[in-house]
């Protein structure tokens, strides 16, 4: 997909990576444990060069889901974000900084699906301007999306 280095972390910001290489495949998965790691319907994830992964301040937690699978995210905050087992890592799709260009590129586990996955972009979208507006008013505890940030009232500094 990319050569360039690539960042991207956790909602809380304890947990950030950078991405050394060219990142593999993109993917959703249905399984039953995708969905409850996810805690949604899919997990959606990019392969990751092993040995291009530089965890910056804290690596993530491990929960051993199967014999072959350990599933990583966040201890501070849950965030799902990774998923290891015997050929490699991936790292969920949501916690990079620029998701732009990772659309998926393959379904796995197809017939776990739920059955109504494939219509809910069919369904009537809400849009309220007083929703956004009241949105934008929210005081967020979201770390950014930006390597660079600094929030020195949660002592966060990258």
């Amino acid at each position: 997909m990319t050569e360039t280095a690539r960042t991207g972390g956790c909602q809380c910001g304890a947990v950030r990576f950078r991405i050394h290489g060219a990142l593999g495949r993109s993917s959703i998965c249905h399984c039953r444990m995708c969905q409850k790691q996810f805690g949604s319907f899919f997990g959606a994830f990019v392969a990751v060069p092993v040995d291009g992964v530089e965890w910056i301040r804290e690596e993530p937690s491990y929960f051993q889901s199967s014999i072959n699978i350990s599933r990583g995210f966040c201890q501070r905050c849950g965030t799902p974000m990774a998923y290891r087992h015997a050929e490699g890592l991936e790292l969920s799709i949501g916690s990079f900084d620029d998701r732009s260009d990772l659309a998926p590129t393959i379904q796995i586990n197809h017939g776990f699906r739920l059955p109504w996955v494939e219509t809910i972009f069919d369904q009537p979208v809400l849009d309220n301007p007083d929703y956004y507006q009241r949105q934008e008013q929210i005081i967020s505890f979201q770390h950014p999306d930006e390597e660079t940030a600094h929030w020195p009232e949660h002592g966060l500094k990258i």
